[in-house]
């Protein structure tokens, strides 16, 4: 069953770097999936950057989701996306199968 991805960005630090006034230091995001059937799971993350290296630098006024979940996306990658989607996908698969404690034949 295939799952789509939703991605957002969900909250920004900032502080001063060198010349750059309010640089994004720290990213927290959500990537969301759903399947077919409308279940869904979810992964949130927190992701360190810095200005230092950032070519260009994009004032914080300027930045848009998309420019932010560039970077998240750039490194969410490989085996960390591959845990990522694990994890989504176990909280769909409980969902769809959830596992049950039924109560012990011999109780009274």
């Amino acid at each position: 069953m295939a799952i789509t991805y939703t991605w957002e960005v969900t909250s920004l630090k900032t502080k001063a770097e060198g010349d750059n006034a309010d640089a994004v230091i720290q990213t927290y995001w959500k990537k969301t999936g759903t399947d077919d059937d409308g279940n869904v799971g979810s992964f949130s993350g927190a992701t360190p950057f810095t200005s230092v290296d950032a070519d260009p630098f994009v004032a914080f006024a300027d930045l848009t989701e998309a420019d932010v979940l560039g970077w998240i996306q750039g490194v969410v990658v490989d085996d960390y996306e591959v845990h990522v989607n694990g994890v989504i996908q176990q909280q769909i698969d409980a969902i769809v199968t959830p596992v049950t404690e039924p109560d012990l034949p011999w109780a009274e």
